[in-house]
């Protein structure tokens, strides 16, 4: 029997400002995009080279950590995936984020030594 779970973790470089919303339930949400490069083997099979995550933080002390971020800020983030679905005039979409648990930012040294 395999143990199955829903873990990421991921290291990368936040995209841009992270955006705070309450949604129509009142729950408060904060979301960022995180750029992650790709493996040397998946930039073999394709010329593009990153990965932009849509990243959600709900919990509250880590929501007020996670808007004090900067873009280009490098941080290391572990969580669960969710697929999401939104309507609009498309239609029905879907699309895959991280819940986040945890956030940490990285120092400049050690994203420096990063392969």
């Amino acid at each position: 029997m395999t143990d199955d779970n829903n873990r990421v973790h991921l290291t990368g470089r936040v995209s841009g400002v992270p955006e705070s919303k309450v949604l129509p339930s009142g729950d408060e949400v904060v979301s960022f995009r995180l750029v992650v490069r790709r493996s040397a083997a998946a930039r073999r099979r394709s010329k593009q080279v990153v990965d932009t995550i849509e990243c959600s933080v709900w919990r509250a002390a880590l929501r007020r950590s996670v808007l004090r971020l900067e873009p280009g800020s490098a941080v290391t983030v572990a969580g669960a995936l969710r697929r999401r679905f939104v309507s609009g005039g498309a239609g029905v979409m879907s699309f895959v984020s991280v819940d986040v648990d945890t956030c940490r930012k990285l120092s400049a040294t050690a994203v420096a030594s990063d392969p």
